[in-house]
């Protein structure tokens, strides 16, 4: 990846990604790095933070890879901990999110196992972060929080109903962040991703019979294509800027057009 600086400038900020190692996490990592920030980013993948390290060499700021499950508590506890360690945390990216295909049955089909697992993961994550990070970013005297929620919590589908569930929890928890902590100076906005060419998108088209679904599916979108990760990663870090200064509580879909676009058009 390029070290071109253009965009805001993140030096001496600390930012930390959850998720951060694969797919969209991967682009915001980088991007955060190319623009200055000490960023410290995590994956349950030890060998992809090993490959996001070494693609980072070179630019303006730098990874730290914390390995580990967002399941577990003790891993927000190592994030907040480095973080600390680097002076605190500026900017919280909380990202991590799963969708197993098995969980893609009808809601009384649905192991609670499963259930649980996603709803950790995707959102009683996000509050963990936001317990260890705000008292940090209350002692800096300001912050930023962008929570990856989805279009899945603005509309939905069948067949998957822990993972709407987790992104419709995640949008009513950034309002209610972004009301608690405004006065902090603390901003909280989430953003709604349409579908992306992420590893994430090919695993879920992997357990789906119909082989004609990512095909049709990119032609459901008005643009005609998936967003690229890098694009996502381009809002996220000027929602996280003082670019974006007055936004909080809100979320920016960004996703080729798919929410304009009525059911009856298709």
């Amino acid at each position: 990846m390029s070290s071109d600086k253009t965009g805001p400038d993140f030096t001496g900020k600390t930012v930390i990604i959850t998720g951060g190692a694969g797919g969209l996490g991967k682009a915001f990592s980088l991007e955060f790095a190319r623009l200055g920030a000490q960023v410290i980013s995590n994956d349950i993948d030890p060998a992809a933070g090993d490959s996001l390290t070494h693609e980072a060499e070179g630019l303006s700021g730098r990874i730290h890879f914390v390995a580990g499950s967002m399941g577990e508590a003790e891993t927000c506890d190592r994030l907040a901990a480095k973080a600390a360690e680097l002076g605190g945390t500026d900017i919280l990216c909380n990202n991590v999110g799963i969708q197993p295909a098995a969980s893609y049955v009808p809601a009384h089909e649905l192991d609670d196992a499963l259930w649980d697992a996603i709803l950790t993961v995707n959102l009683k994550s996000f509050f963990w972060m936001v317990k260890r990070c705000v008292p940090q970013m209350k002692a800096r005297g300001k912050g930023a929080i962008i929570n990856t929620a989805s279009v899945q919590g603005l509309q939905s589908q069948r067949g998957a109903a822990a993972y709407a569930a987790s992104k419709g929890g995640i949008l009513s928890l950034t309002r209610q962040l972004a009301l608690e902590y405004a006065e902090d100076n603390i901003r909280v906005l989430a953003i709604a991703p349409g579908t992306f060419d992420t590893p994430l998108l090919r695993d879920v088209a992997a357990g789906i019979d119909d082989k004609t679904y990512m095909e049709r599916l990119r032609k459901a979108y008005p643009m005609k294509r998936f967003g690229n990760p890098e694009e996502l990663a381009r809002v996220v870090s000027f929602l996280a800027s003082d670019g974006a200064s007055f936004m909080t509580g809100e979320c920016v879909t960004v996703d080729g057009g798919i929410m304009a676009q009525g059911g009856w058009a298709q």
